[in-house]
């Protein structure tokens, strides 16, 4: 009968035991990881349309905001980059590639990756940045919601208050030239915007189209003679380029405007525009969202919340324009870049 207690007993410590260590340190961690799945690892492949400042900035910006949010690769997520090294073409290649690979989530960064891994995939989530607009892209129906598998971050730029910064650094331009990639649909849209823009400031646009790397050179001698000052919209191809392009508007003296930071930091004058690290890291927060259960169509299409006035000391010396006091309160200043 001892013998019967002493064991009923051991049994019902050895039970506890197991409730107590088996089961406590589970809790914590999941409460700690903000109801991650347990044990989970995510799949998470990233489809890079070219490899430029801006880009590699908002695919840097995606991991960084993972990682804010619980998600650390080599921990609870496996990350698959491609890049297409600016063949339009091979972004279907590298979507093809991770659907075979089943990944949980696509990072589709510009608008050809993200029509590439849309035509591949209906069923995989799609979180895209530096997409212009993705209605007109055909990835999504309306901003409010896709109505797809795709939602994301656009990467429109204010293009009015970028012209107004224009003319507060050269307020005797005239005429703006504009250089572009043919084969982008994104820099299609802003041709639009731009001439629709243009005639509110009196400006007159001259516009040349390019479908590689090596028109370029040419393109910009029959333009250079034609015009005040060049505007480069977000555009893989000329964002790939700005050194060469900094470099032949510097020789005769014309200033650039960029659309985004990167422009910038590669030597054009200034920017009033975005920040293409942030567009990721926002990115970053709605990719979560999908990871957690949501549907990318309950999640809507979203753009740059605040906007990056950037200007470039060096160009401005290079080029001798005076950075106006009403700038030098509100705006950032950098050196280096092709003028430097």
């Amino acid at each position: 009968m001892v013998g019967r207690k002493k064991i009923l007993a051991m049994m019902i410590i050895i039970s506890m035991a197991i409730v107590f260590f088996g089961c406590s340190p589970q809790e914590s961690s999941s409460e700690g990881n903000n109801d991650l799945t347990d044990g989970e690892i995510f799949k998470i492949g990233i489809s890079q349309l070219a490899e430029h400042a801006a880009l590699d900035d908002a695919r840097i910006g995606f991991i960084d905001g993972l990682e804010d949010e619980g998600f650390i690769e080599g921990e609870n997520i496996i990350v698959d980059y491609q890049n297409a090294q600016g063949e339009i073409p091979t972004t279907q290649l590298i979507a093809q590639n991770l659907v075979s690979q089943k990944v949980d989530l696509i990072f589709a960064i510009t608008t050809p990756a993200a029509q590439s891994a849309f035509n591949v995939t209906k069923d995989i989530p799609i979180l895209f940045t530096a997409v212009t607009d993705p209605v007109e892209a055909g990835i999504a129906e309306s901003w409010e919601s896709s109505n797809t598998n795709a939602t994301g971050t656009s990467d429109a730029t204010p293009i009015e208050e970028q012209f107004a910064l224009l003319l507060e650094l050269v307020p005797e331009a005239k005429k703006v030239g504009i250089i572009y990639n043919t084969s982008e649909v994104n820099s299609e849209i802003q041709i639009k915007g731009i001439q629709d823009i243009a005639e509110k400031f009196k400006l007159e646009i001259v516009v040349s189209g390019v479908t590689n790397a090596n028109e370029i050179p040419q393109a910009l001698d029959a333009l250079v003679g034609k015009i005040d000052v060049l505007y480069t919209p977000t555009d893989n191809l000329i964002a790939s380029s700005m050194p060469l392009i900094v470099n032949k508007t510097s020789e005769k003296n014309i200033p650039v405007v960029g659309a985004e930071s990167a422009h910038v930091e590669n030597g054009a004058l200034a920017t009033d525009g975005i920040s293409y690290y942030d567009l990721g890291f926002q990115t970053a927060k709605m990719a979560v969202e999908v990871l957690r259960g949501k549907k990318p169509a309950e999640i809507p299409i979203s753009t740059m919340e605040e906007y990056e006035l950037l200007i470039n000391e060096d160009s401005a010396k290079k080029l001798n324009i005076t950075i106006p006091e009403s700038l030098k309160n509100r705006g950032k200043f950098i050196k280096g870049g092709a003028n430097s």
